[in-house]
């Protein structure tokens, strides 16, 4: 097959979809690879890199996307992109269809088969091609958060960790999964007073198993929410609905209630955000504020730490890429169910239920859009 990776063009993203071993990797199999002309730098890679592994250096996104069967991405495609995609073709990359129309319908109308990281699943019901990814960025928020929070900033100018007579920072975090956990250790590290919410009484018990006593757990509501914001310093929304648009759980009427220049940082910003006021930004332009209250809403935050990140994400798709050049994508989804899960179009029909109900559009599954 031949294997097309683009340079990242969404803005401050520096992460790559194949690092040189995984070129290597793909090459040693009979596949051609043709790497976009320093879509690597931001990663640390040079084009050298890439030709000492085997791959070939293309001058533009243009041709690499006229030369590929298969083009493997990080982010989903920008405008740009989309319009040089085309029916016959595969794109495996993050996607995030749920809150974006004008995305899915350019994606329809291409024809491409388009397969998503996120809805990919593995034998335990996790997303393994998000939790790299969902570690990066629960790891980082309460580091962009204490950010946010200096007084430079906009913040309340608190110290995440507090000093000796002076108490730390409070922070809730809505969502104690991959995000919500690997944020609560980042920030019980920092010293902070952590408190994580979730609706899965098993989960809670797990979070206060590991952390020995070191946060608060507590049962997710409505009516919890609105009781810890009024105190918080900080509040990380780390909710997922796997496909699906995020759940607003904190209301513009709500900031109201809040301190002034606390932090809300919104890490379900890719899937639309789980705070009413959250908007999407960038690393250039990361925070801004609502009626006094900072939120910062950056929707490709693991793109801070592009090395760490492309290597954590080149691992988990590594054994996908090769499945679908070595089978081709048909097979490849007839092979494996957790593979299947991640299909998103093919043909000009949506194969994602909650894309589906999120943007009123008619949508069969995975194994319906295969079978037919």
């Amino acid at each position: 097959m031949k294997i097309g990776c683009p340079k990242e063009v969404k803005p401050q993203e520096y992460r790559v979809g194949l690092t040189p071993d995984a070129v290597r990797e793909a090459v040693s199999r009979g596949h051609e690879v043709a790497v976009e002309t320093g879509a690597g730098l931001g990663a640390g890679f040079a084009d050298s890199d890439y030709q000492a592994a085997g791959a070939e250096i293309a001058p533009d996104a243009a041709a690499v996307f006229a030369a590929a069967e298969m083009i493997v991405k990080v982010k989903e495609p920008q405008p740009a992109e989309r319009a040089l995609l085309r029916a016959g073709q595969v794109l495996f990359t993050y996607l995030h269809l749920a809150p974006d129309r004008a995305q899915t319908a350019d994606l329809l109308g291409s024809g491409v088969t388009a397969i998503a990281y996120e809805t990919v699943t593995d034998r335990n019901g996790g997303l393994p091609l998000l939790a790299p990814m969902s570690e990066v960025a629960g790891r980082l928020a309460p580091q962009v958060g204490a950010w946010t929070l200096q007084k430079a900033n906009g913040g309340r100018g608190v110290l995440l960790g507090g000093v000796p007579g002076v108490r730390p920072a409070r922070v809730v975090i809505i969502g104690g999964g991959v995000v919500g956990t690997a944020a609560a250790r980042v920030a019980v590290g920092m010293g902070a007073n952590v408190t994580v919410l979730d609706r899965s009484v098993p989960r809670l018990s797990y979070l206060d198993d590991i952390f020995m006593g070191k946060l608060t757990t507590q049962y997710s509501s409505a009516g919890a929410i609105a009781d810890l914001l009024p105190t918080a310093d900080m509040v990380i929304g780390a909710v997922l609905i796997p496909g699906a648009a995020a759940p607003k759980l904190v209301s513009r009427a709500q900031l109201s209630a809040m301190l002034p220049g606390a932090a809300l940082v919104d890490v379900a910003i890719d899937q639309g955000g789980c705070f009413e006021t959250s908007r999407a930004t960038t690393h250039q332009d990361p925070i801004y504020e609502v009626d006094g209250v900072m939120h910062y809403c950056v929707a490709n935050m693991p793109g801070a730490v592009a090395r760490t990140s492309t290597q954590a994400l080149g691992n988990a798709t590594l054994p996908f890429v090769l499945a679908l050049a070595d089978k081709g994508w048909r097979q490849a989804l007839a092979d494996d169910p957790h593979l299947r899960a991640g299909l998103a179009t093919h043909a000009g029909r949506l194969a994602s239920p909650p894309v589906g109900e999120a943007l009123g559009l008619e949508a069969v599954t995975p194994d319906e859009l295969l079978a037919s």
